[in-house]
């Protein structure tokens, strides 16, 4: 098991959504790495419409992480990282609101709301790294699930490392969302990471997205996904990752 930072790392984390009810988060120290390309801002497009904000409230309440969606039989299913949503000191967070495809106060679809998170036990009991993934449903805006109104990507698992792969998310000191094209490398045979600078506080939940367009991560596990803005970490997207996609969408 990989060890655990002595200080909180990437996200606004769950527990920058308790700094909501208990005191202000505070961002990573930013440390850049030698020779990792920076990230850019994202070009608006259908296709990154999916991924939005985790906040609490309202789109313009604190924000906590990024998610994305990903297809679902009842087309209503988001990914992010399970420290985003739960973690043991704070439990599950409530009030959180899903904002796609937001940018500079524009909200394109509305915010949808969180009804069910679904994290590995092991998580819930240890904020064990090995299992930092949550599967997340929303309710519907307007009579419509999200899925129908974004469309979603498929989860893919079993990929293996040194995958191309487009990382979008919203760093909380931001009002749009940033992108950036990497390839996985092997942290551990159960971890993977990418090497791309300006993955700051609220990139948490960020999928990692193929090519062809699957999510095969999203940042998290490793150090709460990463102690510096240059490195950032998912866990490997394997039997854990499709058992917990199972056990959400029946």
């Amino acid at each position: 098991m990989a060890p655990r930072p002595a200080r909180p790392p990437r996200a606004a984390r769950t527990v920058a959504l308790a700094a909501l009810l208990l005191t202000a988060g505070t961002a990573c120290d930013g440390g850049e790495q030698d020779q990792a390309p920076a990230a850019e801002v994202a070009q608006q497009s259908s296709t990154r419409d999916r991924i939005g904000t985790l906040s609490v409230r309202t789109a313009q309440g604190p924000r906590a992480c990024t998610a994305s969606v990903v297809r679902s039989p009842r087309h209503n299913l988001l990914v992010t990282a399970a420290h985003c949503v739960q973690n043991r000191r704070i439990g599950l967070l409530d009030g959180l609101v899903f904002t796609p495809g937001y940018r500079n106060g524009f909200i394109p679809y509305g915010s949808w709301p969180v009804k069910s998170i679904t994290v590995d036990p092991r998580w819930a009991d240890d904020d064990d790294p090995e299992y930092d993934v949550a599967f997340v449903t929303v309710g519907t805006v307007g009579g419509k699930q999200v899925e129908d109104a974004v469309g979603g990507n498929p989860i893919a698992t079993g990929q293996g490392f040194g995958l191309a792969v487009s990382v979008t998310g919203y760093p909380n000191e931001r009002d749009e969302p940033i992108t950036c094209a990497a390839r996985t490398r092997s942290q551990s045979p159960t971890q993977e990471r990418f090497d791309c600078d300006g993955y700051t506080d609220g990139t948490s939940g960020s999928p990692w997205v193929t090519d062809g367009g699957t999510v095969v991560g999203v940042i998290g596990g490793y150090q709460e996904g990463g102690e510096t803005a240059g490195t950032s970490y998912s866990v490997t997207f394997d039997q854990r990752v499709s058992a917990l996609y199972r056990e959400a969408t029946t």
